[in-house]
């Protein structure tokens, strides 16, 4: 088996990926760093994020604001001294990709534009129109191709770690285009594969979420961290899941029932409000796991507009007038017609809940570290843990540049401490024990189980089971039909038994991520016996602070169910108090 030799290897090439690799090239020129990344970068989920970057830059915010709003927004489950090293390196971030050429939007005097979001109780979200995501990637994209130490392998998947004496080594990989598998020698290792959402049916994800990055660490032995704290983002499109970004509610939109009427204030979430004139923390502002909530809730008083594609609300955006929406929100007008067939400017757009974001991920320390020597994760794969029970919108972009940079510093003091490298002989040795485990997959046959019939199965199991609102006997259900999807999947027949582009191969190899993750997300949520931000169980209504304000820890047990633990959560100096969005705000 080819071997490629670096000093540092990062999985995944999104946002967080090629903001790791830029900081690690920029420290030390002579670093060899592996860029691997199973699909080209500028098609990596970042592309896809719509709103912006949350970083303290008007006058009358504070790095403490910041801070306040996480922490509250996520349920008081955020690790308080990840929180603020976040808020303090998040200006420095976006400024430094407005010198890179990010292209933010403006006020007319020409500062930095901001505008609401959610669960915030100032305007701090950074945005270029609604493709902020977009513009982050390219930006990162271009500026990465400056460094001759960046070396870049699009269209790999990676299919193990390499782990030698108890600590990472490299990774083993197939080369998508001839089918061959590749080692990448690493003396430390960045994954930043991004989150599990296509495990669900209906999500904003795109096909290439599905779990990669974290069940390669939970295979390895690091825990997956809070897994199931899933969210909803409220406002995606019945037709296909795609999000309309929360800077349509940002910029004034707002959410109506089959009625007409802003329900919201019904759920704690402040008074109705003048169209147009917004209410921070209220109303649509609010958090989105309370919006969604409210949607469900609603749902079922019957009040919800029924659409071919299941019940919907009604996001109203007409009064924002034309020039607004196709100034600040030109892509939601465009995907609105295109996949609904509505002009947001003429006509309510209807709108559900959908799976937005996995709070949860590898477990990882304030320096992006995990428990296993030389390996670091950052990104929506990574739990450090800044979100919680419930992610703030705009954090995320955010997140993938700070913690981006941090594992990359991380990664390059780990490789100056000097560990001694693996010997040849223990390389080549697990390499080629993952190559016979590759094989012995390729040449089943005979057992009728596929990846589609297994696939269909396991989202339907979460969909129906651990959604916006869980319960005892669901999450039960949920755990033995993973379980028995588990022991199916081991049977996996492969139709495909070529070698160039086997996409029969690289979506057995997915799905068997999904159900790896899925089951974490389902054993964490039945052992929660609360109700917590993103986590809502029927059958225990409230918050409990003194048996569960702790992090779940999802730890990995080949023929069995994962065994679940927990760790108490940092707190530095916010106590756990009351979420109320009723008015002004609230804790």
């Amino acid at each position: 088996m080819e071997s490629v030799q670096s000093d540092v290897a990062i999985v995944g090439a999104g946002g967080a990926g090629l903001r790791a690799a830029i900081a690690l090239a920029q420290s030390d020129p002579k670093l060899r760093i592996a860029l691997i990344s199973k699909v080209y970068p500028m098609r990596s989920h970042t592309c896809a994020a719509e709103g912006g970057a949350a970083g303290v830059i008007k006058p009358d915010d504070s790095l403490e604001h910041h801070f306040n709003d996480t922490v509250g927004g996520g349920d008081w489950l955020c690790d308080q001294d990840a929180v603020d090293y976040l808020v303090q390196e998040a200006p420095k971030e976006l400024i430094q990709l407005e010198h890179w050429g990010c292209p933010w939007s403006r006020e007319p005097d020409g500062s930095v534009a901001v505008r609401p979001f959610g669960g915030m109780k100032k305007q701090r979200t950074w945005f270029a129109a609604d493709k902020s995501g977009f513009h982050i990637l390219h930006t990162l994209f271009q500026t990465s191709l400056q460094f001759a130490s960046i070396e870049r392998f699009d269209e790999y998947y990676v299919t193990e770690l390499l782990v030698h004496e108890g600590r990472c080594a490299g990774v083993v990989a197939i080369e998508m285009r001839s089918g061959q598998m590749r080692r990448f020698d690493a003396r430390a290792l960045i994954i930043a594969g991004g989150g599990a959402g296509r495990m669900f049916p209906f999500t904003t994800n795109g096909a290439i979420k599905t779990g990669d990055g974290m069940a390669l660490a939970y295979r390895a032995g690091v825990a997956l961290k809070d897994m199931e704290f899933v969210q909803y983002h409220p406002t995606g499109l019945p037709s296909t899941g795609t999000l309309l970004t929360e800077a349509c509610r940002g910029e004034g939109g707002v959410l109506l029932n089959k009625n007409g009427r802003r329900f919201l204030q019904d759920y704690g979430m402040g008074p109705e409000t003048p169209l147009g004139k917004p209410v921070f923390k209220t109303m649509e502002l609010g958090p989105r796991d309370r919006v969604s909530q409210a949607f469900w809730q609603e749902q079922k008083k019957g009040n919800m507009m029924p659409t071919q594609w299941g019940d919907a609300m009604l996001l109203d955006m007409r009064h924002l007038g034309e020039k607004t929406i196709n100034e600040r929100l030109p892509l939601v007008r465009d995907m609105s017609i295109s996949y609904m067939g509505v002009d947001p400017v003429t006509d309510p757009v209807p709108v559900r809940p959908v799976v937005h974001y996995m709070m949860g991920g590898i477990d990882t320390d304030t320096r992006a570290a995990t428990r296993l020597p030389g390996l670091f994760a950052a990104g929506e794969c990574a739990c450090v843990s800044i979100n919680g029970a419930n992610r703030l919108g705009s954090n995320s972009l955010t997140e993938l540049l700070v913690f981006g940079r941090r594992a990359a510093l991380s990664a390059l003091e780990y490789v100056k401490a000097g560990a001694a490298p693996v010997n040849e002989g223990a390389r080549a040795a697990l390499a080629t024990a993952a190559q016979g485990r590759l094989r012995e997959l390729m040449q089943r046959s005979g057992s009728g189980e596929t990846v589609a019939g297994l696939r269909k199965e396991m989202m339907q199991t979460m969909e129906q089971n651990a959604g916006i609102y869980r319960t005892s006997e669901g999450l039960t259900e949920a755990c033995a039909k993973l379980s028995e999807l588990r022991r199916r999947y081991a049977r996996i027949e492969l139709h495909d038994k070529t070698n160039v582009y086997n996409t029969d191969l690289l979506q057995a190899l997915e799905l068997g991520s999904m159900l790896d993750c899925a089951e974490a997300v389902t054993q964490s949520a039945l052992a929660r016996q609360e109700s917590r931000g993103a986590h809502q169980r029927l059958d225990f209504t409230a918050r409990d602070d003194v048996k569960f304000l702790r992090h779940s820890l999802a730890l990995y047990a080949q023929n069995e169910p994962p065994r679940i633990d927990y760790r108490d959560v940092v707190i530095t100096r916010s106590q756990p108090g009351v979420r109320d969005y009723s008015g002004g705000g609230g804790k």
